[in-house]
């Protein structure tokens, strides 16, 4: 079933044709995230966190900390509970594309995590500038104190933010950054 629904947005109309809330087409991506969000009520961040990050809580706890992802993501949506927080984890480079490309017309912005897919994935930076929606990259570690290979980000520069070093805070700077983004 599609309906179609006019938008006012600038004092321009435009019209969006939805079927089942994935968009089919429209004049303005800008003008449709904005009226999601209106027609949604709260605002959608989804956290993507990458390979072996699944083991956070054991794997490297001098490095990463003892809390576990589902731990800390629980207490994350009670602070930030005017957000619709979703996560999803994987440790495949092609499930965190796919990832990314779903979220067009469903979120309204993403913190991700690739983890060392950062150092490495081109594939991933070519996801991230293929979708108009605002991302910040994170990192629970100071990676610019670590190895080499992990001072260079392929994702940084098609992001619109890096937080990194912070520890799990680091998810809790992201999220606040992407709520004041999508209310500009």
């Amino acid at each position: 079933m599609i309906r179609i629904m006019q938008v006012s947005c600038e004092r321009r109309l435009f019209f969006i044709y939805i079927n089942y809330r994935k968009i089919i087409s429209a004049c303005n991506l800008k003008a449709i995230a904005l009226t999601l969000q209106n027609i949604r009520g709260n605002m959608k961040i989804l956290i993507i966190n990458g390979p072996n990050l699944n083991l956070l809580g054991r794997r490297e706890p001098e490095i990463y900390g003892t809390t576990s992802f589902e731990d800390y993501f629980a207490s994350l949506k009670e602070r930030f509970k005017e957000v619709e927080l979703s996560y999803f984890q994987t440790n495949h480079e092609g499930e965190i594309i796919d990832k990314l490309h779903s979220c067009i017309g469903v979120c309204d912005a993403v913190v991700l995590n690739a983890g060392a897919y950062s150092h490495t994935s081109l594939a991933i930076a070519d996801a991230i500038a293929s979708i108009d929606l605002p991302i910040v990259e994170v990192h629970i570690s100071n990676v610019f104190a670590r190895e080499t290979i992990r001072q260079h980000s392929m994702l940084s520069s098609v992001c619109k933010g890096v937080i990194v070093g912070f520890g799990l805070k680091s998810y809790d700077l992201a999220v606040s950054s992407l709520i004041d983004i999508c209310k500009k």
